[in-house]
């Protein structure tokens, strides 16, 4: 497992567009994620210790952003013949268990993680009603570890000031996660 650091933000970057199967069935867009007040799109998988260390407080935290009008949506963009843990049937098991309240979605020719430049799972990208990035950073402090009650939540925070002005705070703590797990058959564009 190699540990990689996100970028610093890069404000105002426009969302990419995406059209992408979800474990539920349909397709969805950019377009169709999109909240009225912002997006969230996250690169998560199901094996990597960074991710599993999160859910139940990602979930939370997604959830309340629904109610303030920033949805979410996640993408997993890993090879699923190097985890069997990311295959398809086993992201819709994480899914059903966890309760995601957000769509989950495969980039199996991991085109979109690429032109996101997503770097690792879990990678956030934070973006405001007009689709322009004001968020790339932490979930909160505490990487693989279970949080403790009264840690900050970077992400929900940051992702609530968007919803509420479209503008992300200016100091952001860069996540930290798996790298992804590219194909040997895709080359890096």
């Amino acid at each position: 497992m190699v540990s990689l650091e996100t970028p610093v933000c890069d404000f105002g970057q426009p969302a990419v567009d995406f059209s992408l199967p979800g474990i539920d069935g349909n397709t969805w867009t950019l377009e169709s994620c999109r909240g009225p007040n912002g997006l969230l799109v996250m690169f998560i998988c199901n094996h990597c210790p960074y991710v599993q260390a999160i859910r139940e407080r990602l979930v939370r935290d997604t959830r309340e952003l629904r109610d303030l009008g920033v949805h979410s949506v996640a993408i997993m963009s890993n090879d699923p013949t190097l985890y069997k843990e990311d295959r398809f049937e086993n992201m819709q098991a994480v899914a059903r268990e966890f309760d995601f309240p957000f769509p989950y979605l495969l980039d199996e020719s991991q085109t979109v993680a690429r032109a996101y430049g997503a770097v690792c799972t879990p990678d956030f990208f934070g973006y405001n009603s007009d689709l322009q990035l004001q968020y790339r950073g932490q979930l909160d402090a505490s990487r693989k570890q279970s949080a403790p009650a009264n840690t900050r939540r970077d992400l929900f925070l940051a992702m609530q000031q968007v919803g509420a002005t479209g503008q992300g705070p200016a100091d952001q703590t860069p996540g930290m996660g798996c790298s992804i797990k590219w194909r040997d058959d895709v080359a890096a564009n």
